[in-house]
């Protein structure tokens, strides 16, 4: 097959396009230039794409002994990732741009642009595993639990895994390192990348304040009650505790967490810790990835890219899919994806617009449908895949 090998300038992506060399496929390697102004140098973990990376990329490829390229996709980046990215966090939502850009980006336009020059597929140094049936392809986790990636691969559909590869998804981390060292290439001690790439510094709030401005507000309790101030509800998430400078302690003396940010009247609301526990999920725009589920079923969710799958009842509805959990999961934000699963398979993913605690419906307000912009969802931690 010809193969046109993502390499973002790490170690996982490097040794992936090598294991398709070895396999006998004819690999191509491109790196994707994703800023419209590079930076120079990395800051450790800090970032993936400066032009530090795209040397490190190229000298794997000329170790590999694979022809490299670097295509400019910064302005679809820009609008497809970036944009969209301070559109959610103006709406009082939080989104993770990682899976925006697996969906929009990596499985998209470079698979695009791959299949019109005659290439068979894109790969990519994700940690998950492809099955090629008759019926279609069905995803699963990768064997490294602590390195899997099949939730920010869940925004994929059948069409885009069709034409995907994830030739690291049946091995452990470790073991990529030590054969990355045994190919010789220097990039076997690389640290992975942890932070938004196109925010190298970490400072999400700051960069957002650039982007948005800072407007004061109100911190409300509960009550409605006026607790503290702040300079803008892009500071804050669901469930967050610190960094709240809240004026009047709680009459309990036990922490509060931000429960709600409302956009329209520029409000925070927070409260104590069993506000933030819900039992029941209601999401919108379905993704199936491993072929469409019965109306209803039982499996297992999970809200965070390595967060505890959850047992739960799912039905779907005519516009999404309704979650019954077995038991609480907290700090659930509108916009964030839950990832449907059965055991190891990837059913699908969809985008959360309400919730309810204990059967009374939460402080996090369901959102109307029309509201909630097609982006896609919170945990900005999740590591920048390569």
């Amino acid at each position: 097959m010809r193969v046109l090998a993502a390499m973002s300038g790490g170690v996982d992506s490097a040794v992936a396009a090598a294991r398709l060399v070895a396999q006998g496929h004819d690999v191509t390697g491109v790196h994707l230039a994703l800023s419209r102004n590079p930076r120079s140098q990395r800051e450790g973990s800090r970032g993936c794409c400066s032009l530090e990376d795209s040397f490190d990329a190229r000298r794997a490829a000329d170790k590999i002994g694979i022809p490299f390229y670097v295509w400019d996709f910064s302005d679809r980046f820009a609008e497809e990732v970036i944009d969209p990215f301070v559109a959610e966090y103006a709406a009082g939502r939080t989104p993770n741009p990682c899976l925006r850009c697996n969906e929009r980006i990596k499985f998209a336009a470079l698979l695009e642009r791959g299949l019109d020059l005659g290439f068979d597929a894109v790969a990519t140094g994700h940690y998950a595993r492809l099955e090629r049936t008759a019926s279609g392809t069905r995803m699963y986790r990768g064997i490294d639990a602590g390195k899997d990636q099949s939730y920010v691969l869940a925004v994929l559909n059948q069409e885009q895994l069709a034409h995907s590869m994830f030739p690291l998804g049946d091995t452990v981390k470790i073991d990529i390192r030590a054969e990355a060292a045994e190919l010789g290439l220097a990039v076997a001690d690389k640290p992975d990348s942890n932070d938004i790439c196109f925010i190298p510094d970490g400072d999400t709030a700051g960069w957002l304040s650039g982007e948005l401005g800072e407007r004061r507000g109100e911190i409300h309790d509960e009550s409605g009650t006026v607790v503290g101030s702040h300079d803008g509800y892009h500071h804050f998430t669901i469930g967050q505790r610190r960094g709240l400078h809240l004026g009047v302690p709680a009459q309990d003396g036990k922490p509060r967490y931000v429960l709600n940010i409302e956009p329209v009247s520029n409000t925070v609301v927070v409260g104590g810790a069993e506000g933030l526990s819900v039992n029941r999920l209601e999401s919108i725009r379905p993704v199936w990835c491993s072929g469409e589920p019965a109306d209803q079923w039982d499996g297992e969710v999970q809200v965070r890219a390595h967060g505890t799958p959850v047992a739960a009842h799912l039905r779907r509805t005519e516009d999404g899919v309704i979650t019954e959990l077995a038991e609480p999961l907290r700090a659930v934000a509108p916009g964030q994806a839950v990832v449907f699963y059965d055991g190891d398979l990837v059913i699908g993913s969809a985008t959360i617009c309400g919730t309810d605690r204990a059967g009374t419906t939460a402080a996090l307000a369901r959102q109307d449908d029309r509201a909630v912009p097609d982006t896609t969802t919170p945990d900005t931690t999740t590591p920048v895949q390569s």
